[in-house]
């Protein structure tokens, strides 16, 4: 296979593998995401070598941007999926800190109070 053919499906691999990212991050599969997240740096340290190697013509430099823009496309996707989580996760810490310090200053009293905040918010707490 010419250096080449074996950039462009590289490239191909690499395309496939950041939208199956993109599936797992919507579908919340933290897990699954981060195992696949090592097969892409391999993916990508692979292409990288090859990227210096090989010399392509103008067709294949129109295809290799095309899947550079999905890839793109797809991998702020992810970023975006995964900015919502740690904002998510930020606001579990920010629940349980709370309710931590609750407990240490009312004792049993506070799972009440901490139960009325989150029912109407945390401005009437």
């Amino acid at each position: 296979m010419s250096s080449s053919r074996a950039l462009l499906d590289g490239y191909v691999r690499l395309r496939q593998q950041v939208a199956i990212m993109l599936e797992l991050a919507r579908a919340g599969e933290w897990d699954a995401l981060i195992e696949r997240q090592s097969d892409y740096l391999q993916l990508v340290d692979r292409i990288r070598h090859l990227d210096q190697e090989a010399v392509l013509d103008d067709e294949q430099k129109r295809c290799k941007a095309d899947l550079l823009e999905a890839i793109l496309d797809d991998d702020l996707a992810i970023r975006e999926q995964l900015m919502a989580r740690r904002s998510e996760l930020g606001h579990l810490m920010d629940t349980s800190r709370r309710q931590r310090d609750l407990h240490r200053s009312y004792g049993k009293q506070a799972a009440s109070v901490f139960d009325a905040a989150d029912k109407f918010g945390p401005e009437t707490s």
